[in-house]
């Protein structure tokens, strides 16, 4: 760890990367997902307005919830939108370009979010939580490729898990400005929701400093020139660069003459399907490992251990400050631990906590001191979360694949992850609704199932390049097939006779 933070030290415009590159690329995405919490309010307030003054309509209950519900919703479907163009973009204009203008889409939906309440029009709003999701979407995918890309080989683990950092500092974030001191009051509340603009501004102004991504240049665009002086600028004069060029030379020569490829040539490489699969179920174990169920039981965990409900709003900052300060320390421990390591831990970890919360959501109406129990399980279960698989997991298609791939995995990823976070805010309430806490043996199944195969089907992938990782995961699995070709063989030789023994003779 010590040696990975001094060699980011040495590198000042890399660490200027992480910050530039973050706050208009992954934090987008953690704000928009928590930031409705504060002026729901407010926003519903708005839309019983809009539709008596405009269409002569008082709504019942329902309708405001289906309208709420589709306010929510319309983010995670304008992000699937921008996940499936990220890549293509991405390849096609580079990755800062990319990065650059998607802040425009930014913009414009804070413009549509500040002029909502003086326009007295919701679909305002629904307007720009689309824009707000295409944005997020495009920048969530073209982050997780950026940064790790302009990475040392030593430093890639850690710059991945800085990308997914970003997300609960955006929670955060939205949680502090959120609070009635702040933002979160009926006058300001437009001002909070058009707050993402200020970021986009900034990084429109910073990433220009910043270089193309060296493999970006020399793969893609076949300029190893351009890709040395970014690399120089990047790593800094200090740092020894002969071994990432080879690297990248490496896989340029086995790339080389390849066309991008799409998403269903992913699925038909035959020798990729260890690594699609990979890739498949963890963003899918992502979605399903409880952390939205224990976000929402944690209020309610928070009232039965006698918290105010004045102060419930702190304690949910509390549980967000948790989760960034959790990733912070794991990013500083990964290249010591390594990432398959912190997936187990994680996943294990996640499993047995949601089995011993479900215990005592159970047991906390009969024994009042459980309550304190469940508290103490709702924040161990955070920080398993984003120690391992809240921070490796979507950066994870970039070690995987070679640029030919690259684009179409981030696609894969992102779609289940923006599809997974649009079923879950339709389907979890009806599942709350019905199954209670016991819902949280559906989460801990995928936990436990997810942490088994990484730990069979997984090879580690820290300081290793996609070729090398790539021939770790043929070693593993040629191996795997090679004993059961064996065993299998072993199982239809049939046993020996007394007649196929020689028989010995002895004469007397």
């Amino acid at each position: 760890m010590v040696c990975a933070i001094r060699q980011l030290l040495q590198s000042p415009l890399l660490t200027a990367a992480i910050f530039i590159t973050g706050i208009g690329g992954t934090f987008q995405y953690g704000f928009h997902i928590a930031v409705l919490n504060s002026p729901s309010t407010f926003i519903k307030e708005l839309v019983n307005v809009t539709c008596t003054e405009r269409y002569g309509l008082n709504l019942l209950p329902w309708q405001l919830s289906i309208i709420w519900s589709f306010v929510v919703s319309i983010f995670c479907i304008g992000g699937l939108m921008g996940a499936l163009m990220g890549g293509r973009l991405a390849d096609k204009y580079g990755r800062k370009r990319c990065l650059l203008w998607n802040n425009l889409l930014g913009m414009a939906g804070a413009v549509l979010m500040v002029l909502s309440k003086t326009a007295v029009s919701f679909e305002m709003i629904m307007a720009a939580r689309f824009i707000y999701g295409v944005n997020a979407g495009i920048g969530l995918t073209v982050h997780c490729m950026y940064l790790p890309e302009c990475s040392p080989k030593k430093l890639r683990s850690m710059m991945g898990f800085f990308v997914i950092t970003f997300i609960p500092f955006g929670k955060f974030i939205s949680q502090l400005l959120g609070l009635s001191e702040v933002l979160g009051t009926e006058d300001r509340w437009p001002w909070l929701l058009g707050f993402s603009a200020v970021l986009a501004l900034l990084q429109m102004v910073t990433l220009p400093l910043l270089p193309e991504s060296p493999q970006y240049l020399l793969i893609m665009k076949g300029d190893p020139e351009a890709c040395e002086q970014a690399m120089m600028r990047l790593w800094g004069p200090k740092v020894d660069h002969s071994e990432g060029l080879a690297d990248m030379r490496a896989e340029a020569a086995v790339s080389s003459g390849l066309q991008r490829k799409g998403v269903l040539q992913l699925f038909r490489q035959r020798s990729l399907r260890w690594q699609l699969a990979t890739i498949i179920c963890c963003m899918t174990t992502l979605q399903l490992s409880g952390i939205n169920a224990v976000y929402l039981y944690s209020f309610d965990v928070f009232r039965k251990a006698n918290i105010p409900p004045h102060q419930l709003r702190y304690a949910a900052l509390g549980t967000g400050l948790c989760e960034l300060s959790t990733n912070v320390i794991s990013a500083m421990v990964i290249e010591r631990t390594g990432k398959k390591v912190l997936l187990l831990w994680g996943y294990f970890g996640m499993a047995t906590t949601l089995t011993l919360l479900t215990v005592t959501l159970y047991l906390q109406t009969i024994l009042w001191w459980m309550s304190y129990c469940s508290l103490i399980l709702v924040f161990i279960f955070i920080m398993f979360f984003s120690s391992g698989p809240a921070g490796i997991t979507t950066p994870l298609a970039g070690e995987l694949f070679n640029q030919s791939f690259k684009a179409a995995a981030f696609t894969v990823n992102t779609t289940i992850n923006w599809t997974g976070l649009f079923l879950i805010g339709m389907l979890f309430p009806l599942i709350v609704e019905h199954l209670y806490y016991l819902c949280f043996i559906i989460f801990l199944t995928f936990c436990f199932s997810t942490g088994l195969f990484v730990h069979f089907n997984v090879p580690e992938t820290r300081n290793r390049t996609v070729l090398e990782i790539a021939a770790e995961y043929d070693r593993m699995h040629s191996r795997r097939r090679q004993e059961a070709a064996a065993s299998e063989e072993q199982e239809h030789t049939p046993s020996p006779t007394p007649m196929d023994y020689p028989v010995q003779i002895t004469w007397l």
